[in-house]
């Protein structure tokens, strides 16, 4: 089973009135290095205090508990933090009202081994499409806020991506009696030494000699944005947006570089924060 895109464990809680069902699911869970038991309930009202505390990814709830039912916690949790639920139960007569409270899954007392996995593999798969679209959207956001594009003339520029387009797709950059061709797709950044434009591209650094205005001549703008006056950068290697007390910015890349982004650049970004 694959671990979270970004390496980050689904946080769980596991609710039941039943002490002994409580360790035993904690202790099965204990083999999916993917899932982090955060917290463990007798009630639904410990449930929803543990809820607010951990704010957990996952619950394993079970469906009849004295006092209040699975149910009735699943009603009164916020929409904002609501984690994705995975009820549990001695009887099946609850399937159908389960997966109408938009239940991942529904396990029967006792759980059966494969049953557990699959409950898992489906949060894991959840986590995931949910990380990928918010994800693409952040990017997206990104492209918005440094282009000035609308989102629309985004989506079109991606959905014509198969027509021929008028920017460079290698950079040509002489060193001496040899040329290096570097494909544009691959660079991260590009930043200003004097009268050289130093192309960093994927761990290695390619001398240019070249004026910014003339390099960023040959690049995409909806992929390729000045983010400070001596530094072009690659918008898709951008992973994170931080804003600081002076007022400036840093970005982070994919790499792990952390770039600054000059405070003329705040109203392109603000939107974020």
């Amino acid at each position: 089973m694959k671990q979270n895109e970004d390496g980050q464990k689904i946080r769980a809680i596991v609710v039941d009135d039943e002490s002994l069902a409580r360790k035993g699911l904690i202790m099965r869970l204990e083999q999916f290095p993917q899932i982090e038991v955060v917290g463990s309930c007798r009630n639904g009202k410990e449930a929803l205090a543990a809820v607010a505390e951990f704010m957990p990814d996952l619950m394993f709830l079970d469906i009849q508990m004295p006092g209040m039912t699975g149910f009735e916690v699943v009603e009164q949790l916020q929409q904002d933090n609501m984690p994705m639920i995975v009820f549990v139960t001695a009887y099946d007569a609850f399937a159908v009202d389960a997966f109408t409270a938009n239940a991942i899954d529904y396990l029967l007392k006792p759980i059966e081994d494969d049953r557990l996995r699959q409950a898992v593999e489906k949060a894991m798969l959840q986590v995931q499409s949910k990380h990928s679209a918010v994800e693409k959207q952040r990017l997206l956001d990104i492209v918005i806020g440094l282009t000035g594009k609308s989102e629309m003339a985004i989506n079109q520029l991606l959905r014509s991506g198969d027509e021929k387009s008028p920017w460079s797709d290698r950079l040509a950059i002489k060193d001496g009696s040899s040329t290096t061709f570097v494909p544009v797709k691959d660079i991260d950044w590009v930043d200003a030494a004097g009268d050289y434009m130093c192309v960093h591209v994927q761990g290695q650094t390619h001398i240019m000699r070249t004026t910014m205005k003339e390099l960023e001549a040959q690049l995409d703008p909806n992929i390729f944005q000045r983010v400070h006056r001596s530094t072009i950068v690659n918008l898709q290697r951008v992973e994170k947006v931080s804003s600081h007390i002076n007022g400036e910015f840093h970005l982070t890349l994919s790499g792990g570089s952390s770039l600054k982004m000059s405070r003329s650049y705040k109203d392109k970004v603000k939107h974020f924060f």
